[in-house]
């Protein structure tokens, strides 16, 4: 029965999960609420189609804060991968 060798620590195994696992699950929150802002704005429009200007800015200044929080899980996922 010949037995396989592994390369490679344990250490860089749990860096490579941990950076996968922080922008994974970092990447969920602004997706429903990217998918809830925008389905909001539909219904504002269709409510009000002349406030369509006002609140796509609004909209778009929502969106802009809310995918930040992914950029923000991916360097933490860095900073576990590099620093620690």
């Amino acid at each position: 029965m010949a037995t396989v060798g592994l390369t490679g620590d344990i250490v860089s195994a749990s860096k490579a999960l941990t950076l996968g696992l922080s922008t994974g699950l970092g990447a969920i929150g602004p997706g429903i609420g990217v998918g809830y802002l925008m389905g909001k704005t539909v219904e504002s429009v269709a409510r009000q189609p002349e406030l369509r200007g006002e609140l796509l800015s609004i909209t778009f200044l929502g969106l802009a804060l809310t995918e930040a929080i992914t950029f923000y899980a991916l360097l933490m996922g860095f900073v576990a991968f590099f620093l620690v």
